[in-house]
């Protein structure tokens, strides 16, 4: 496991989507979720990180109102997890954010109230990234609580 490197992608966006979230079925095991994330990326600012030419994660943005960016999609190869990666992907949507003027950055995951392994390390990853998180909407997909979680984006910071 080597180091890596974060770009912005322009071709190959939902290649880099299809083949890291189909390796993360714990994450992204419902087909049709998986397709519409695949599908709504390939429209969508991405940054991707990249080990030699491969990539092992890649996060989608979507900015809202010109304020708000969220984190749509992210996703890490399992066996990279743990290495940074996510941290820097998370970092690289801030500065990203940040230079399109956005003050807040958003993203939702499954709530606490189901109870899955999995989701509790995501939910504790991204409270450690400085997320606070703002409700759970029990009924915004199927079968999942979504938890909507934002941090505000100081301004000044770019590049820290």
């Amino acid at each position: 496991m080597g180091s890596f490197e974060i770009h912005e992608v322009d071709g190959q966006k939902a290649e880099i989507c299809r083949s890291t979230l189909e390796a993360l079925p714990d994450w992204f095991g419902i087909p049709e979720a998986l397709e519409e994330y695949v599908r709504a990326s390939s429209s969508m600012p991405m940054l991707a990180a990249f080990e030699d030419s491969r990539a092992v994660g890649f996060v989608s943005l979507a900015v809202h109102f010109g304020n708000a960016c969220e984190i749509y999609v992210m996703g890490v190869l399992q066996e990279r997890h743990r290495s940074g990666i996510g941290r820097a992907l998370v970092t690289a949507s801030e500065a990203f954010a940040r230079d399109r003027g956005c003050a807040l950055m958003t993203v939702k995951t499954v709530g606490p109230s189901r109870e899955d392994e999995d989701y509790r390390k995501t939910r504790k990853f991204y409270l450690a990234m400085g997320f606070l998180p703002i409700e759970e909407f029990p009924n915004l997909w199927p079968g999942n609580p979504c938890l909507f979680l934002a941090k505000p984006l100081p301004a000044g910071t770019v590049g820290a």
